[in-house]
């Protein structure tokens, strides 16, 4: 199937830095700001916050000419990683800034990824990462168990990150682990083998955290506007939406909902064929229907806010919105700097989506960018954003190639800035008084 039959209009983000105002202190009480009922959020609460968020200003990267759109609704705000060396300005402690990298490792249900960075001014420069999809829920569905197959593969990649961990200067390092560990019986017990085979100690974190963490990770990327927000991340295992009303530098939380749908979740629970156009496209409404149930009570208590004044925004951050973007755009293989800060007409989404659903198999794997890892995969991933462009009608959607790995390290870093100013000033006061 000929990929031009993606295309529609785009809306690129303009070339401008974000910049912050407000007081640091407020701004950092609102960043640690959790999702305010936490019976509402799906999965075992397990793991504390990461720690506060600093207001770091991400400066645009370089893009590949973009097609023309409709620009009248295309975000002031830009963001992306500073590819330049550390500078050798003095931060607000009046020291040199540190040489010392900070990592983040997100351990999903379908992939493995880790970030390390260095602090670079205000903003943070990444210096080494990797990817690797490890299907850690594969089969969890029906067992309730993580394979030894799974396992295996998840232990081959994590071995990658512990020798990137061992010749980087890293100087604080979070470990995450989502919501395959979080459902299977067996988590914790991998939990300790991973500890033990490669030194990593990895976090189950609640829903609640997850949805947290995204947040800060990719919410710069939201269009401007005084109208409420969604941010969701398409996972393997679960899905997060985040109800924000942006803020001065990090949104207020509203409200929030995880479901235990994600692209592997959804996948393996959702039986059907891939036979005939029929069968597929049959598959494809109950992966909906699915969905839709458990968004159901989400969608009425968010109702009145879908009725704004304001222009309601939408912003994502998966593997799912990128995969799409990426048709829509019509790129010969995936690059992150044409999909970051995107702005697609969501019934362009809508529409790649409808079309996915009705291809077989291998005409999706033919596809650039979605290969053999997602052909499979990305028919429950558009099934779940089409449920979510139902209970949240937003006429554009933000793509974020960013999110839960970004707020980690913002917050690693955030925290220890926070721990420097504070023993800055315990050794002045302890000079004073000698």
């Amino acid at each position: 199937m000929p990929c031009q039959l993606f295309t529609a209009s785009i809306s690129v983000k303009s070339p401008r830095t974000v910049v912050y105002a407000g007081g640091k202190k407020k701004a950092l009480e609102m960043a640690d700001h959790s999702p305010p009922d936490t019976t509402r959020g799906h999965g075992t609460q397990r793991g504390g916050k990461s720690g506060k968020v600093a207001d770091f200003r991400y400066k645009r990267p370089s893009r590949p000419e973009a097609k023309q759109g409709d620009r009248r609704n295309a975000p002031r705000r830009d963001g992306g990683f500073v590819s330049r060396p550390t500078s050798k300005l003095h931060d607000q402690t009046g020291q040199l800034p540190r040489k010392q990298a900070y990592a983040a490792l997100d351990l999903g249900t379908n992939n493995c990824r880790l970030l390390i960075a260095r602090p670079s001014g205000e903003n943070f420069t990444v210096i080494d990462a990797f990817s690797r999809v490890v299907r850690l829920g594969e089969g969890l569905a029906a067992s309730g168990k993580l394979s030894d197959e799974a396992m295996e593969r998840t232990l081959a990649a994590l071995h990658v990150c512990a020798e990137k961990l061992r010749r980087r200067n890293v100087r604080l390092a979070r470990s995450v682990a989502t919501e395959a560990c979080r459902r299977a019986s067996n988590g914790p017990a991998f939990i300790r083998r991973v500890k033990r085979e490669t030194g990593i100690m990895l976090d189950i974190i609640s829903a609640q955290e997850e949805a947290r963490l995204a947040v800060l990770g990719c919410h710069v990327l939201l269009e401007e506007g005084n109208g409420p927000a969604i941010i969701f991340d398409i996972g393997g295992g679960s899905t997060e939406l985040v109800l924000v009303q942006p803020g001065e530098k990090v949104p207020r939380i509203l409200d929030w909902l995880s479901v235990p749908w994600g692209v592997v979740s959804l996948t393996d629970t959702v039986d059907g064929s891939d036979e005939t156009h029929d069968l597929r496209l049959d598959r494809y409404m109950n992966m909906r229907r699915t969905v839709g149930r458990s968004f159901a009570e989400f969608a009425e208590r968010i109702r009145d806010y879908t009725r704004s004044t304001e222009p309601i925004r939408l912003l994502g951050t998966s593997g799912t919105v990128t995969t799409l973007a990426s048709l829509h755009l019509e790129l010969p293989q995936y690059d992150r700097r044409a999909v970051d800060g995107l702005i697609v007409p969501s019934i362009a989404m809508r529409d790649i989506s409808n079309r996915l659903s009705r291809m077989s198999g291998p005409d999706r794997k033919r596809l650039p960018c979605i290969g053999d890892d997602r052909a499979n995969l990305v028919i429950a991933g558009c099934a779940i954003l089409e449920s979510i462009l139902d209970i949240w009608p937003a006429e554009q959607l933000g793509v974020a190639d960013r999110g839960i790995r970004e707020g980690i390290l913002r917050s690693l870093i955030a925290a220890d800035v926070e721990g420097d100013r504070s023993r800055a000033t315990v050794q002045r006061m302890r000079e004073q008084d000698v």
